[in-house]
């Protein structure tokens, strides 16, 4: 992890940590070596898209500044989802691609994540040669003149296209089919339920009015509770819920139950599974996946591999092994493929079309696994760095997991983007597993708390 780039691109509060200046530098210094060793006949534009946060027209004009400095254009996408922009970066044949989003944090936040002209984020390596840019002299960049200078082109038939993508995808129509769909006043907000009710489902759609601060307010899917409870009231079949930039997904059975990415996982697994599409009967789920995913994919004979963090980990591992399918608890569910990054859009018409191929209620698919309850302690610190060094944090958890013995486990981390060390207790006795988290969280404190 670098000063600049964390799991997910840069983040902070908008004007105060991710300033203009820095989204200038950023936009300068990352089109200046995106396009180093690219033959200049072959350097296309870079694609911005951003959610609906106040600050992103702000950083969006300084990052096109920044990018049309470098003497590379600029094809401005306006709101648009994470996954469009992975899918029009390939589609333009462009440069890069640049997402202003803080995704799922509050509207005050925002980020910039870049992904490579084949879609995908950015490599560590790539991402450290451009902070060592930014903390050095730009004005040692060249400096473009006259015709050489980018432009800013308007894309507004982005979102078209993505939509037309995702039709083309879906080998089902969704008739009969009753839908709450919580946009969390994002990206998804003018293109998911449009999107679902062309495919014939009968669609509610709440929390799809954004202002530029109700973003993930209360709603979204990292707060299901809205979602929970108009899918009752509704009588509604299911609900789906995206994050701000909409490259998550959480389901909410028709019994107002959530379905996590780790349920929603197992479900598409062992269809493709049995549709004989999983590519080496693997899929890609990250360290704090439930047990209860890899239990469960053990009995149709599919193996999970791990990886840390970070749907960028994922689809690295995925390449790597040679995975079709891959995701996070939180959501992020990528299909090879289709995108190279996690889409909650795409993952809605395949759970959709999986709901109607079956003639399965989304309740009778999850029960496929079993969730072993878990504990997750977020502890504020001063350093989050090198933590596994500090005895006196270390020696906790292991006498904790002797303790929890072979029934559980535990795992500690450190965030990408906050000064915080995040534990993770799961096991099958949930009071011990609670206990266990908060001595572990209160040895943290101890040692290392603000």
């Amino acid at each position: 992890m670098g000063k600049f780039f964390g799991t997910d691109g840069v983040r902070g509060e908008a004007n105060s940590v991710l300033t203009p200046e820095l989204a200038y530098r950023l936009g300068r210094a990352a089109a200046y070596i995106l396009k180093q060793n690219m033959p200049s006949d072959k350097i296309k534009g870079i694609v911005i898209g951003k959610d609906t946060r106040i600050s992103g027209d702000m950083l969006e004009a300084s990052l096109a500044a920044g990018i049309c400095s470098a003497g590379v254009d600029v094809y401005k996408a306006g709101v648009i989802p994470t996954p469009a922009v992975a899918v029009l970066t390939r589609h333009l044949n462009a440069l890069a691609g640049v997402v202003i989003s803080a995704s799922h944090n509050p509207y005050v936040d925002n980020g910039i994540k870049f992904f490579n002209q084949n879609g995908h984020k950015l490599s560590d390596e790539q991402e450290l040669v451009i902070e060592a840019l930014i903390e050095g002299d730009l004005n040692g960049l060249p400096n473009p003149v006259g015709d050489q200078l980018g432009r800013v082109l308007e894309y507004s038939e982005g979102s078209a296209y993505y939509t037309s993508f995702i039709k083309e995808k879906v080998d089902s129509n969704f008739h009969g089919l009753r839908i709450v769909v919580d946009c969390a006043n994002g990206a998804a907000s003018k293109i998911a339920p449009k999107l679902l009710q062309d495919l014939g489902a009968e669609v509610m759609a709440i929390y799809h009015s954004p202002n530029g601060v109700n973003i993930n307010a209360n709603c979204g899917s990292t707060n299901l509770e809205g979602l929970q409870k108009a899918v009752v009231e509704e009588k509604a079949d299911l609900g789906l819920a995206y994050d701000g930039d909409a490259d998550r997904l959480q389901a909410v059975d028709h019994m107002g139950n959530i379905v996590d990415g780790d349920q929603l996982l197992a479900i598409f697994a062992m269809y493709l599974k049995a549709q004989e599409k999983l590519a080496e009967n693997k899929l890609v789920a990250t360290v704090m996946s439930n047990m209860g995913l890899e239990i469960a994919l053990k009995t149709i004979g599919v193996s999970v591999e791990k990886s840390k963090v970070g749907d960028r980990y994922v689809i690295e591992k995925m390449d790597e092994i040679g995975a079709v399918l891959g995701g996070e608890q939180s959501g992020h569910i990528i299909f090879k493929q289709y995108n190279t990054t996690g889409d909650g859009i795409m993952s809605s018409v395949k759970l959709l079309e999986i709901i109607q191929k079956s003639n399965r209620s989304l309740a009778e698919l999850a029960a496929f696994m079993e969730k072993y309850p878990q504990v997750l302690i977020n502890v504020p610190v001063k350093d989050k760095n090198d933590w596994e060094r500090d005895i006196r944090i270390t020696l906790v958890i292991k006498q904790m997991q002797e303790k929890l013995g072979s029934s559980g486990r535990i795992l500690v981390r450190a965030s990408g983007t906050e000064n915080l060390l995040r534990v993770m207790v799961e096991g099958k006795n949930e009071a011990l597993i609670a206990v266990i988290a908060q001595q572990i969280a209160a040895a943290i404190k101890e040692a290392r708390g603000q």
